[in-house]
């Protein structure tokens, strides 16, 4: 053995100091790892310092293996925080409809409030360049990963494969939608009963011809369709299959199906987007077509950004409580100490401006 193998008798890991390894000690020793990982003590000494000399495959196995022993080793890695308690890491699944996620204002409010929380909790915040798009994906983001825990921005379509995920790791909570059958932890608004409150105002205000611009195959833009198609059956209204538009959460999006509503003469005298961006492009759409709003057409959008009250005219708008969701989150992983968090709704408010009238 080579004075590189730090044997057990005595020798250490490669930057790791004597207290740190009779803390290890207390749970597994590196001969444990390498002989259930059939490797050396030598390979896994510089997988657990992440040497790029270790094949990645390699690595991640022996994560998995040091972590199920509670081997101690991520503060030893290089380019470890600086002073941190924790670290949190940032992932956003590749997405179905918000196309341009990370540049999202909604996504950059939410960070915003996760990255405070973090710091107030001594908690470094890393974002990850992955875009996991499968099971497979999720699994190597989760055991190739360095931090305390994982944020997931998005189910996008991967709902059943977090679950599949929760029964093997649970150092991870998504921002998203809730599901009956959820296994994982989740934070996100209601947005049923978000959906429910834009549209009954629509309706409170005498519109008759609600048009719904959102990607249902989307989890929250489904959840919020269905809050709307409750609120047109409540107020005894039909639920109209030509007044359903699939729109990205984007304003050139939300600007060109409202364009083509237009162009294929379908009435409509209210719109509920599933996103400020997609309302913001359509009341572009509207009056570039020569309606007034609210007068002619009636607008409702959903997450109350910045901008919602910087256009002309003014958003009415969802509130969902960006700074509040951060902290949320944060807290879910940081708290919970290796248990199963439970999952949490944030109530949502209906912020009135002019583009609504009444």
């Amino acid at each position: 053995m080579g004075h590189d193998d730090r044997a057990i008798g005595g020798k250490r890991a490669y930057g790791m100091s004597e207290e740190q390894d009779q803390k290890n000690a207390k749970s597994a020793r590196l001969e444990d790892i390498a002989r259930e990982a059939g490797v050396s003590i030598s390979t896994v000494s510089r997988a657990l310092n992440d040497n790029p000399a270790v094949k990645r495959r390699t690595k991640q196995a022996i994560w998995k293996i040091a972590r199920a022993h509670d081997y101690d080793f991520r503060s030893t890695m290089p380019n470890a925080p600086i002073g941190a308690e924790a670290t949190i890491a940032v992932v956003v699944p590749a997405p179905q409809a918000r196309e341009s996620r990370v540049a999202d204002p909604f996504f950059l409010e939410l960070l915003a409030g996760v990255a405070e929380a973090a710091r107030v909790r001594n908690a470094d915040l890393v974002i990850s360049h992955l875009s996991p798009s499968s099971a497979e994906d999720l699994e190597f983001a989760m055991n190739t990963s360095r931090a305390t825990g994982v944020i997931f921005i998005g189910q996008s379509s991967l709902h059943a494969a977090f679950n599949d995920l929760s029964q093997r790791d649970s150092r991870f909570v998504v921002w998203g939608a809730e599901f009956a059958d959820a296994a994982y932890c989740s934070v996100g608004s209601d947005n049923m009963a978000g959906g429910r409150r834009a549209t009954s105002h629509l309706t409170r205000l005498g519109r008759k011809r609600i048009l719904f611009l959102g990607d249902t195959e989307a989890p929250e833009a489904e959840q919020r369709y269905r809050g709307y198609r409750q609120a047109l059956e409540s107020a005894g209204l039909h639920v109209r299959d030509e007044l359903l538009m699939p729109a990205h959460f984007d304003v050139h999006s939300g600007e060109a199906v409202t364009r083509s509503a237009i162009d294929q003469g379908i009435q409509f005298d209210g719109v509920f987007a599933a996103s400020d961006l997609i309302a913001i492009g359509a009341m572009r759409a509207l009056t570039r077509a020569g309606r007034s709003i609210p007068e002619d057409v009636s607008v409702v959008g959903y997450d109350n950004i910045p901008a919602a009250r910087l256009v002309t005219p003014r958003l009415t708008t969802i509130d969902q409580d960006a700074n509040l969701a951060g902290r949320m989150l944060v807290s879910k992983l940081i708290d919970t100490k290796g248990g199963r968090a439970t999952s949490d709704r944030l109530e949502t408010s209906l912020t009135i401006r002019d583009s609504c009238g009444g």
